[in-house]
């Protein structure tokens, strides 16, 4: 058993590939190895898989997947091709994925063929989406079977990409306006000591954090994507499993996705393209515990839910009202070249002032139609509008009903 607290001493082993972030090409760049199969050539701290490394931990004490295996990434290049752009060779522009991570078999055969692990962190395969609320439009004459972007069942052709993230610790801590020795030290210290490699291996830049990432869904040319002239309908959407999945009526989530699902299609078949950004960030990054204790003191305090104590309510049970932190989230635009989007399904006032700092002009803001909000949601919209969020011609039933004003 090798403790990484107590790894070569002197630094990343001279069988390890050399990592220098933000360099122009993937060969200067170099891979990213965080595979355990042989430890001399690891050059980045945690594991591949995020969160799932720990099932992969359990398969081998189980005996069903052995310690030293190895992927074969026959045929399982990208089904498009993504890349490379100028923002790739800039080190602050992103700094929590891996630019290169879905071309390793082409960017980094050199380094395959001397037996360096190195794995994938991006995947894109092509797939059709079939949603009622896709089938509900066409029935609205909203969208029409075209037999390209809308199959002849109504289901939707798109393209996906899933990806893991990869943090280059010095630029998240610039990112967010602190030391990168304290980043170090509080990821370390409150996630129990998981990685020591964290404080005790300055030399090791780049982090696999134990979380979830992200999928893309792209729809039309997505080579046309990121060429800044094609127009771009975008959805930049946080996990919601109850209402993404299940339909809870709660909150605006799955009408909000279905509904920028939508504009992304018309754009498509307008001849532009669409993209929906899904981040596994459930319940604001708090996680789906925290989300239901949270809706029981909303339901259960006096007075009942209200916009008022919205926010409140999870500030008592989390101590913070929101910890998805859009500081990263522009990274994957940068990684897509795109410095435009014409039209933006969000009302977040937090995921534009994001895309701004990073340069990224949002042309049109779109809001979720009043007659899309369920019931039980009006609560949540009247807060998020009176906090801030976006609401140009935003007038709920409750605003209606009660006269009460809302700051927009």
């Amino acid at each position: 058993m090798v403790l990484t607290s107590h790894g070569a001493a002197t630094g990343v082993s001279a069988a390890a590939p050399a990592l220098h972030w933000g360099a122009p090409d993937a060969a200067t760049r170099g891979p990213v190895v965080a595979t355990l199969t042989d430890p001399r050539h690891r050059n980045a701290i945690g594991t591949h898989a995020g969160g799932y490394s720990v099932y992969r931990a359990l398969a081998i004490a189980a005996g069903s997947l052995t310690a030293d295996f190895r992927a074969d990434l026959t045929n399982t290049a990208p089904s498009d091709a993504i890349g490379p752009h100028p923002q790739w060779g800039d080190a602050g522009k992103i700094v929590s994925l891996d630019p290169w991570g879905h071309m390793v078999g082409e960017a980094f055969a050199r380094e395959l063929a001397a037996g360096i692990d190195v794995r994938p962190t991006i995947a894109i395969t092509r797939a059709h989406i079939d949603m009622p609320e896709i089938r509900d439009a066409i029935r609205a004459g909203r969208l029409k079977i075209d037999g390209d972007i809308i199959g002849p069942k109504g289901d939707v052709r798109v393209t996906k990409a899933a990806i893991d993230p990869v943090w280059y610790l010095p630029g998240i801590a610039e990112r967010f306006g602190v030391s990168e020795g304290r980043l170090r030290r509080d990821l370390f210290e409150y996630t129990g000591g998981m990685f020591p490699e964290l404080v005790t291996r300055g030399d090791l830049k780049v982090f696999l954090p134990p979380i979830g990432g992200m999928t893309l869904y792209m729809f039309g040319d997505v080579s046309k994507i990121g060429d800044n002239v094609t127009p771009l309908a975008c959805r930049v959407h946080d996990e919601c499993n109850g209402s993404d999945v299940f339909s809870s009526d709660i909150c605006t989530c799955r009408p909000y996705l279905a509904h920028g699902i939508e504009l992304c299609v018309e754009m498509a078949q307008k001849g532009g393209t669409g993209l929906v950004v899904y981040n596994r960030k459930e319940g604001r990054a708090l996680g789906e515990v925290t989300k239901f204790l949270v809706y029981n003191a909303r339901k259960r305090q006096e007075g009942g839910d209200l916009p008022d104590t919205y926010f409140k309510r999870t500030e008592c049970v989390a101590g913070v009202q929101d910890m998805r932190f859009q500081e990263l989230m522009p990274d994957v635009f940068h990684w897509l070249g795109i410095r435009r989007i014409d039209r933006f399904a969000s009302m977040s006032d937090m995921k534009f002032n994001a895309l701004a700092r990073a340069g990224i002009d949002v042309v049109e803001r779109v809001p979720i139609p009043d007659d899309l909000i369920p019931p039980d949601a009006r609560v949540e919209m009247e807060a998020k509008v009176s906090a801030g969020y976006y609401g140009a011609g935003f007038q709920s039933q409750y605003d209606r009903t009660q006269g009460r004003g809302l700051k927009e």
